[in-house]
């Protein structure tokens, strides 16, 4: 791409490393994590693409390799320490550094529609937490000394708009989650920035994303009625998609947002904005 006086644009992740927890999708299309990681490497970035399954890792991965990015194909349960630590120890060995930790795990925990949000089960309900908030703390815990070593970094974590206002939907261990996430995220900004590190969060609101595909749907009748209540939700009309949400992160995770910490974005066609 050209600017105006000739010379060539400079890509705004240009030499840097993104290590991106959740880069693969949830079902056929682009996820958060999938759609993220592409557009850090179409912007100069190398990615370790880390998912919990190696055959998604391997779909996003080539998709970069198939645009001329570089990237590698990770394989971790974000709550299980000891993986997320070797795919911190993978990306460094590989890469020697980490410029971007993106956290894009996330699961539900919706049950039937109708079930009592107070019935959860115990393991059900560790197991949101596990995974939407300590796999985030963890991926933090083992990547932030590489890039104290550095004296720069960016964190994004995906967190949610449920993670401030209650919706639809009875799950109470997300909305646990996700406000957690928020909090941590402003603690981490607080904690890292003598060390020149930033850390946001981007707070995704109705999105038409695989994920609602396999955990949203039973909440409604079929899949046609959940698109068009999910639709009708939004101020601006219609759902976002993964790449409202991989934009945010990408603008959250460069130097365009240099002087920006400890902010919670919502990426939500106004949602926000509506009475309760």
């Amino acid at each position: 791409m050209g600017m105006t006086d000739g010379t060539a644009a400079r890509l705004r992740l240009d030499g840097r490393v993104a290590l991106v927890f959740g880069a693969g999708s949830s079902g056929p299309g682009w996820g958060n994590g999938r759609a993220a990681s592409v557009l850090y490497a179409r912007e100069g970035a190398r990615v370790a693409c880390v998912d919990v399954s190696a055959e998604a890792a391997a779909e996003t991965q080539a998709i970069i390799a198939g645009e001329g990015g570089e990237a590698i194909a990770l394989t971790a349960d974000v709550t299980d320490g000891g993986q997320v630590a070797g795919a911190v120890a993978a990306t460094l060995a590989r890469f020697a550094r980490i410029d971007v930790l993106h956290n894009n795990v996330g699961i539900t925990g919706l049950r039937a529609a109708g079930d009592d949000p107070l019935d959860v089960e115990d393991a059900a309900w560790r197991r949101v937490i596990d995974t939407n908030l300590t796999g985030a703390f963890l991926a933090c815990r083992h990547a932030v000394p590489a890039m104290r070593a550095q004296g720069k970094g960016a964190i994004v974590n995906v967190s949610s708009l449920a993670g401030e206002r209650i919706n639809a939907y009875p799950y109470f261990a997300y909305y646990a989650s996700k406000a957690a996430l928020n909090h941590l995220t402003r603690a981490l900004a607080v904690h890292c920035a003598p060390h020149g590190i930033r850390a946001n969060a981007v707070m995704p609101g109705m999105m038409d994303t695989p994920l609602i595909q396999t955990q949203i749907v039973g909440q409604y009748a079929d899949r046609e009625a959940m698109m068009a209540a999910r639709h009708r939700m939004v101020p601006l009309g219609r759902m976002g998609d993964a790449w409202d949400v991989a934009r945010a992160a990408l603008f959250l995770a460069c130097d365009e947002a240099a002087y920006i910490t400890g902010v919670c974005l919502p990426v939500d066609g106004g949602l926000g904005c509506v009475s309760r």
